[in-house]
């Protein structure tokens, strides 16, 4: 049933609602049923490995119980997401009819965009997200577009002079046509551009598009791009002992909405270059503080009530969406202790089947929903919009609480002047510095936590501890569109720097399990916990990907035949998981290929990135290596383009993760081939049967791997090198299995 989240309004002025999903009495009644299949699992292993004959055997099925044990242990912190999922709706449509709610009433928006490699993450791209967040439905005068570029770079600074200027022709053309895509890359590459004043607006578009690039390309800023004196000295700053790891902070103001008009005569939004001031000697704290000074700056020069933190690629697909997060932001029932509404993060160019899992639907979508019932969803890093207060108060204030901005680099005396002048800047130029933070809280109780890689996940969490709550706004036209990686090693490389991120909240002192019980609710614990220790899905993966074959082809038995009545028990623990995670997803409006392909990169980033994520992390706890702050390239190869959309994984790379991939694929095979020969000439095919199964399910994962190793001749395919390794390795595993089995 439908409940309104603005009780004691009238009918008319209610803005959102919430309705609990209506298979949570399952959910809840399959966990009952689950948990004591998992209990008698257990049972059954501890009387396994009393009755094992051998040492050999008892060790394996050792290893086997404590890859359950993980299983089980993930599969119970998962139940949260489970127990009383949330869907909403707002109505945004109802504002303006809302008492006190009239739109010169809206609070102020300013957006952060983060970007750090030039040459990783196109300005172009850049520039698209920033344009599309500048045309919001909104008004402009209320909206500021800071970007934030840690690569200190001339070439993006130029990038966004172009994207000025372009502004004053996109945004009133955006308003005139009334179009949804406001993304000028994604408008024109849509059947929406029809021609005619499209065709116009499309030309100057490219030619701007062509400059940035060009200028890309030649890593330098040719004169007869520079307009004015004024440019000529911003760049003169690049001339001398300039680098990407030592610089002062430049923060350029490139539109005033006060001042700067489009060709109608409509103000344009404020839009502000910053580079925060980089040393050598003083630590950066990477996104995170980056964005900690873009909340410092921002307090200073416009000192927006609503935040948006948008990655570099991640466009405005709804220009509605600031009015979609009002519908909640200002609902008087929870608007004082809501920290920030989390719209789902979705992708544009995914293929068919999504081969990679790119989607992440669980991280992304059901599991948000899953929190929403509790206390919201986690902060994912983009795609959000804040109340700027949470920044600012460790847990919500009440009406009688001290101001603390001002404390905490808002100048409250610079609001009434304009961004451009002298004292503005030098304020927001300060608390741009190295030397700021020393001695505050900032990234302990204020802003962007440090202390993670995952910075998203780690200040969701310290968030919800303190009792602020979130909410997650999940529309039918996705709010916001990114772009994900189109190779496998891009994609498990992410995924490993999220790993060691994650890992290093879980072995805090605020792990979950600890803090988050204690100072939040268990509900909220269990699900930050199950991400928290995501990378330990490395331990069951690892094992029976390797425990149960070799096993197989040494005719060692580690599960009950066929014919035995707890053969029934394996068969339920498995079907009834992955037939539950299969509905689930398509629910969320998935397909079976998607979902086999999502579990597949399941498996594939538990033997790979989780894996790998686990030994750095602990190498780097007993010092002998340190993390680093790799950026996902966002540059398209054509051909790489290519395979993406024709469902090839790409393996090209001479990569670890594929070693120990093409390793796995080979001892399955070997194991499948070998085991079936012995099972069947000794009449042990009951004996075997579950090892048989396991081994051929992981065999028909790894299809994508044996056809690149042996069927295709594209740069895609695995590397002679990789494959040569991998046998070496499987070798290895078979070589030491026969010593333990046969001597």
């Amino acid at each position: 049933m439908a409940a309104s989240e603005g009780a004691g309004q009238k009918p008319a002025t209610v803005l959102n609602t919430a309705e609990v999903d209506p298979l949570v009495h399952l959910n809840r009644a399959h966990a009952v049923v689950y948990s004591c299949a998992l209990l008698a699992l257990l049972y059954h292993r501890a009387l396994s490995i009393l009755d094992s004959p051998t040492l050999p055997s008892s060790l394996l099925l050792l290893a086997l119980t404590f890859a359950d044990l993980v299983l089980a242990f993930m599969w119970a912190l998962a139940q949260a997401f489970r127990w009383r999922p949330v869907r909403r709706r707002e109505f945004p449509e109802r504002l303006a009819g809302a008492a006190g709610r009239r739109e010169e009433d809206w609070p102020a928006l300013d957006v952060f965009i983060c970007t750090a490699d030039p040459y990783k993450e196109p300005p172009v791209s850049v520039v698209n997200t920033a344009l599309s967040a500048m045309a919001f439905d909104y008004p402009a005068q209320k909206v500021s577009v800071y970007v934030s570029d840690d690569a200190g770079s001339q070439l993006t600074l130029f990038a966004f002079m172009e994207a000025a200027r372009f502004a004053g022709h996109w945004l009133p053309f955006c308003r005139d046509q009334g179009i949804a895509d406001r993304c000028p890359e994604a408008y024109f590459g849509s059947p929406a551009a029809t021609g005619g004043h499209d065709d116009e607006i499309k030309i100057m578009y490219q030619r701007m598009k062509g400059r940035i690039e060009g200028v890309l390309e030649k890593g330098s800023i040719d004169a007869e791009y520079v307009v004015s004196e004024e440019e000529v000295e911003i760049f003169k700053k690049w001339e001398t002992g300039f680098s990407r790891q030592e610089h002062p902070s430049i923060i350029q103001v490139l539109l005033e909405s006060s001042k700067d008009v489009d060709i109608s005569g409509h103000p344009l939004p404020n839009l502000i270059y910053v580079s925060r001031e980089k040393s050598k000697t003083s630590p950066h704290h990477f996104k995170a503080g980056a964005l900690n000074v873009l909340i410092r700056v921002s307090g200073v020069m416009t000192n927006a009530p609503m935040v948006l933190t948008s990655d570099c690629d991640m466009y405005s697909n709804d220009p509605e969406a600031p009015k979609r997060a009002l519908c909640y932001l200002l609902d008087p029932s929870m608007s004082s202790k809501l920290a920030y509404v989390q719209f789902p993060q979705r992708f544009r160019g995914i293929n068919k089947h999504d081969i990679y899992g790119g989607e992440l639907k669980h991280l992304y979508q059901i599991h948000p929903q899953g929190m929403d019932g509790f206390q919201g969803p986690y902060y994912l890093g983009s795609a959000n919009f804040f109340s700027r207060t949470c920044f600012y108060y460790s847990s919500p204030p009440s009406p009688a609480s001290p101001d603390l901005t001002s404390s905490n680099g808002c100048s409250t005396e610079s609001h009434n002047n304009s961004i451009r002048s002298d004292m503005v800047l030098k304020k927001a130029h300060e608390v741009a510095s190295c030397s700021y933070e020393k001695g505050t809280k900032w990234g302990s109780t204020l802003g962007i936590r440090y202390g993670s890689l995952s910075e998203d996940h780690h200040t969701g969490y310290h968030l919800h501890c303190k009792g602020w709550v979130s909410v997650f706004c999940d529309p039918p036209r996705p709010a916001f569109l990114g772009d994900v990686p189109i190779t496998l090693n891009d994609v498990l490389s992410q995924n490993k720097r999220w790993s060691i991120g994650l890992l290093q909240v879980a072995f805090s002192k605020c792990s979950p399990l600890t803090l988050g019980v204690r100072e939040g609710s268990l509900p909220m614990a269990m699900c930050y916990a199950r991400y928290a220790y995501w990378a330990s899905w490395c331990i069951p993966m690892s094992i029976y990907a390797v425990l149960p074959q070799i096993a197989l082809a040494y005719q060692v038995p580690l599960f009950p035949k066929v014919s035995n009545r707890w053969f029934y028990l394996y068969a339920y623990l498995f079907l009834t998981a992955y037939a539950q995670d299969c509905v689930e997803f398509i629910r969320a409006q998935g397909t079976i290929r998607m979902w086999w392909n999502d579990q597949r990169m399941w498996m594939i980033r538990g033997v790979t990135s989780n894996l790998f994520g686990v030994i750095q992390f602990f190498l780097e706890k007993v010092g002998i290596s340190g993390f680093g702050f790799n950026v996902t390239s966002k540059v398209i190869d054509d051909k790489q383009t290519q395979r993406y959309e024709g469902g090839s994984f790409d393996f090209g790379a001479e990569s670890s993760f594929f070693v120990s991939l093409g390793t796995i694929a080979t001892v399955n095979l070997v194991s499948l081939v070998v085991g079936i020969a012995r099972s069947w000439t000794q009449g042990a095919i009951q004996d075997m049967a579950i090892q048989v199964l396991i081994s051929g399910f992981v065999v028909v994962n790894c299809w994508p791997i044996y056809e690149a190793s042996v069927l295709r001749g594209d740069e895609g395919r695995v590397p002679a090198k990789v494959i040569r390794s991998s046998v070496l390795f499987a070798g290895a595993l078979f070589s030491v299995a026969y010593f333990v089995f046969s001597v």
